[in-house]
């Protein structure tokens, strides 16, 4: 195999775990979906012109994609998804017993710098 396509290959792998994060992002509190869309498009950029377009050019997929490629923007409905999607997460964790006390306040710190994030980008 030459270095080209292992490097397309590569890419293509990269890309392709990541939708499939994403997808399961959809389904899964805990886990996001658009920064998952977002690396698969740049892997995709670099593995696959023909998955690029497509996922470019996906109807769910695709604005949030270009509204952080354009202006680094996300618009206000996928930040106020993404804020419920994280205050869920933390009232699920804190409900867990199992979970010690330091592990919530990790996550819920955790939790908060990612809401300050999402919640300071320009709006697209």
């Amino acid at each position: 195999m030459s270095g080209e396509n292992f490097k397309s290959y590569f890419y293509m792998s990269i890309g392709w775990l990541s939708f499939a994060l994403g997808i399961l992002g959809i389904f899964l509190p805990l886990l996001p979906t658009t920064p998952f869309m977002i690396l698969a498009a740049a892997c995709f950029s670099k593995g696959s012109p023909r998955f690029h377009t497509w996922i470019l050019n996906h109807p769910l997929f695709g604005p949030p994609i270009l509204d952080w490629r354009r202006n680094r923007a996300i618009r206000p409905r996928y930040k106020i998804i993404a804020g419920i999607m994280m205050s869920g997460s933390c009232v699920m964790i804190f409900m867990m017993e199992a979970i010690p006390l330091a592990g919530k306040i990790s996550f819920l710190i955790f939790m908060a710098a990612m809401m300050l994030f999402v919640f300071t980008r320009r709006n697209a």
